[in-house]
């Protein structure tokens, strides 16, 4: 199969799937979107009575689950035990369909890689041209914004909740902010509370108990300025912060 026809395939199974979206999804429209996306077929029962390990948290019974956001909770998980998966031009455009079904706001051009885990998609609010890459989890139980252009590293880590030391039941929330054009690179942690400033950066492996000022590069364990952000000058969209190649897999 050539490229033109490749293009074609997917563009007609990704249709297909949002028309199914458009509709619910409700139980039979999950069922038809697990078999296009080649995953192995769930018995209706077990489908009907799916509930999400969210459900079982203390937060589901402040923001309880609809039948309707269950399921797109488990088509995000499972789309990643499915080879379409691997496929970018159908990976990172079912995943904004989901998105854009699941949080609070999906802006345009949203790009996230596999493994991407959050709990709570009502409580994710999610700017333009932003991008998650691989095996990032996001606790949004406290609730998590993210401006435009935001890139958020491979193994990210974001925290808005925290246990009582003394009773493990107590439990605080406390958003996390991360405003744009900011930077969050690999294996990066960010605790409750904290605001990541307008062209920050977050270097890798750092702990960010803090908040982080606008234009700051901040690294270590805990979190650290270390130094102003190089912009030589630039400033939002000059910074191009392009995610992937110029124009790949762009709302149409």
């Amino acid at each position: 199969m050539n490229k033109t026809n490749q293009d074609t395939a997917a563009g007609d199974l990704l249709r297909e799937i949002r028309s199914i979206l458009d509709q619910g999804p409700d139980l039979p429209g999950t069922e038809r979107i697990l078999s296009l996306l080649g995953c192995p077929r769930v018995s209706e029962s077990l489908l009907e009575g799916l509930r999400i390990y969210s459900d079982y948290l203390p937060k589901a019974t402040e923001h309880p689950f609809s039948p309707g956001q269950r399921y797109l909770h488990f088509l995000w998980d499972a789309f990643d035990r499915s080879l379409l998966s691997l496929s970018m031009p159908v990976a990172f455009p079912f995943r904004r369909m989901l998105a854009e079904r699941l949080f609070a706001r999906c802006g345009n051009n949203f790009i996230a890689e596999g493994d991407i885990r959050f709990n709570f998609g009502q409580l994710l609010s999610v700017g333009n041209d932003v991008f998650f890459n691989r095996g990032s989890f996001i606790d949004t139980k406290g609730g998590v914004t993210i401006g435009d252009a935001v890139g958020i590293g491979e193994f990210v880590r974001i925290f808005t909740h925290a246990h009582s030391e003394s009773i493990h039941s107590v439990r605080t929330y406390s958003p996390v902010t991360i405003k744009e054009y900011a930077k969050i690179f690999s294996g990066a942690m960010i605790l409750p509370g904290v605001t990541i400033g307008r062209q920050a950066i977050v270097a890798g492996g750092a702990v960010v108990t803090t908040d982080v000022p606008e234009n700051s590069v901040v690294a270590g364990v805990p979190a650290r300025v270390i130094r102003e952000r190089r912009t030589e000058g630039r400033t939002g969209a000059d910074l191009d912060h392009v995610w992937l190649h110029k124009g790949a897999f762009q709302d149409e």
